[in-house]
C-alpha cells in the first residue's frame, strides 16, 4: 500500500489550532489559515486491512467444513460450511457479525489470506464458501492450515472468537472419510504472536502533555502535545533484505500538511533509531478527548512510501467531536499511553508499543 498523503518537508513545525471565537468548542471549525480539514472528509474515505483484537472475549462454539485437495487444478479447496454457538460481541442482543479467516502456515504472507463474507447478527452463521488455495502437493504437506473466526463490527475492528488448526503434514488425502463436512471445536490461540497482529514490529516512543508552555501568563495558554519517536525494533522486510523507514505523524482529525511532522529516514536495519522530538500546540484540556496521534512508519524507496505499520494513540471513543470516526480505534496499550500521559503532566511517560495495520484517511490536499 503506498501512501498518497504528500511527504511534508518542514519536520519541526509547530502546529497552531487557531479557532473562530464564535466556536470554540470543536477542532473543525478553524480559521482556513489552519488548513484544518472538516472531519467528514477524513472518515468518509479510508482504505487497506486492519488489525485484530484479541480480547477478553471467551472462545466457544464449533466450525463445520471440509478440506480437499484437486490434482486437477493443483489447489488446496477449504469449504466453510457454518459455525455453530459462537461467544456474543454484543452480549445484550446476543450476537455477533462473524467471518472466517483462513491461513497457511507458516508461509501465510506467500500463500494470503482467504476470508469468508460477513453474515451479520448471529451466533450460528452459514457460509457454504470455498477457499482455494493454488498450491503443489508436496509443498501442501509441510504446512498447517489455521482457520479463524472473527466477529467484525461497525469500526472495522476484528474481534477474536476461535480458531482450528490442522497439520497438512499428517493429514490422509486418500481417506474419502477426511472429504466429508465435520465439525471441529474452536479453541483459543495457539501461536505465541497473535497472527492477525501479523508481527509488524514495535516503536518505542514518549509522550508528555504540556498545560502551560509559558508559565505565569496572566493570558490563559493552550498547551503542547511532545512526541518523542525513539526507535522501531523488528520492523518487517517488504523488500527483501532492505529497509529505508522513516515515521510520519498526524494529529487528528487534522490531516492538513500543517498537522503533519516526519523524522528523517534511516536505511540499512530493522531497528531504527530516530530519537526526533515532534510539538504540536494548541491542545485546551478538552481536545485530548477527541483527538488522535497518529504515527506510522514508511519504508521510502524510489518514488513511493509502503506502509509498514502505525500506531493510534487516543482515547479510543470511536468519536471525535461528536461525529463517530474510525480511526479512532486505540487498542488497549495505545489507550494506556494517552491517559498516563493526560493524567500526569509535564513528565515524559515511555511505551513500547506493537505496530499494527490501520485504516488511513485519505488526506486531503
Amino acid at each position: 500500500m503506498s501512501d498518497d498523503r504528500e511527504t511534508d518537508t518542514a519536520s519541526e513545525s509547530s502546529y497552531q489550532l487557531s479557532r473562530h471565537k464564535k466556536s470554540p468548542s470543536s477542532l473543525t471549525n478553524l480559521s482556513s489559515s489552519s488548513g484544518m480539514t472538516s472531519l467528514s472528509s477524513v472518515s468518509g474515505s479510508v482504505m487497506s486491512v486492519y488489525s485484530g483484537d484479541f480480547g477478553n472475549l471467551e472462545v466457544k462454539g464449533n466450525i463445520q467444513f471440509a478440506i480437499e485437495y484437486v490434482e486437477s487444478l493443483k489447489e488446496l479447496h477449504v469449504f466453510v460450511a457454518q459455525c455453530k454457538d459462537l461467544a456474543a460481541v454484543d452480549v445484550k442482543k446476543q450476537r455477533s457479525d462473524p467471518y472466517v479467516k483462513a491461513y497457511l502456515l507458516p508461509d501465510k504472507g506467500k500463500m494470503g489470506k482467504k476470508k469468508t463474507l460477513v453474515v451479520k447478527k448471529t451466533l450460528n452463521p452459514v457460509y457454504n464458501e470455498i477457499l482455494r488455495y493454488k498450491i503443489e502437493k508436496q509443498v501442501l504437506k509441510t504446512q498447517k492450515l489455521n482457520l479463524s473466526v472473527w466477529h467484525r463490527d461497525t469500526f472495522k475492528r476484528n474481534s477474536f472468537l476461535g480458531e482450528v488448526e490442522l497439520d497438512l503434514e499428517t493429514w490422509d488425502w486418500d481417506n474419502k472419510q477426511n472429504k466429508q463436512l465435520r465439525w471441529y471445536p474452536l479453541k483459543r490461540k495457539t501461536a505465541p504472536v497473535a497472527l492477525e497482529a501479523e508481527n509488524r514490529g514495535e516503536m518505542k516512543l514518549a509522550l508528555q502533555y504540556v498545560p502551560e508552555p509559558v508559565p505565569g501568563k496572566k493570558l490563559p495558554t493552550t498547551g503542547e502535545v511532545h512526541i518523542w519517536v525513539k526507535e522501531c525494533l523488528d520492523l518487517p522486510l517488504l523488500r527483501g533484505s532492505h529497509l529505508n523507514s522513516f515515521v510520519k505523524c498526524t494529529i487528528l482529525p487534522d490531516t492538513s500538511r500543517k498537522s503533519r511532522q516526519k523524522t528523517r529516514a534511516v536505511g540499512k536495519t530493522t531497528n531504527p533509531i530516530f530519537n526526533h522530538t515532534m510539538v504540536y500546540d494548541g491542545f485546551r484540556p478538552e481536545d485530548l478527548m477527541e483527538a488522535c496521534v497518529e504515527l506510522t512508519v514508511w519504508d521510502h524507496y524510489k518514488l513511493t512510501n509502503q506502509f509498514l505499520g502505525g500506531l493510534r494513540i487516543g482515547f479510543g471513543t470511536g468519536k471525535s467531536y461528536g461525529t463517530e470516526v474510525d480511526w479512532m480505534d486505540s487498542t488497549s496499550e495505545e489507550v494506556a499511553l494517552w491517559e498516563k500521559m493526560v493524567n500526569s503532566p509535564n513528565t515524559w511517560i515511555e511505551a513500547t508499543l506493537p505496530l499494527r495495520m490501520l485504516l488511513i484517511a485519505k488526506i486531503s490536499k
